[in-house]
């Protein structure tokens, strides 16, 4: 049995928050969050309450023991992007992307 948990339209980098998933993949729910709670990386917190959000709902609707339970999965996928404009010299503009993520997490009772 899993249980999953999406954050969707995140306004973050899919590819910063991809490193912080990455070191939580296979763990258990406790010792990722404590890794979550010491990496030094804005995208840490946001992934850090999906892993909280995820384990919760293993626990209450899916009646899965919490000490068991292991990050099964962590993924990232990129949502829209808001495109803005930056004024340069000369009266000229360049366009730039604000890049948002839809961040999810599943965990999966430990055999």
């Amino acid at each position: 049995m899993e249980a999953r948990a999406v954050a969707r339209y995140v306004r973050i980098s899919p590819r910063k928050a991809r490193q912080v998933t990455r070191i939580i993949k296979g763990k258990p729910v406790g010792e990722a969050l404590a890794m979550l709670r010491f990496t030094p990386k804005r995208a840490a917190r946001i992934v850090e309450k999906v892993v909280k959000s995820a384990a919760a709902n293993a626990e209450n609707n899916h009646d899965m023991n919490g000490d068991r339970l292991v990050v099964a999965a962590a993924y990232v996928d990129e949502g829209p992007s808001l495109k803005r404009i930056m004024p340069r010299a000369r009266g000229r503009a360049d366009r730039y992307q604000k890049r948002m993520s839809h961040i999810t997490v599943v965990v999966r009772e430990r055999q």
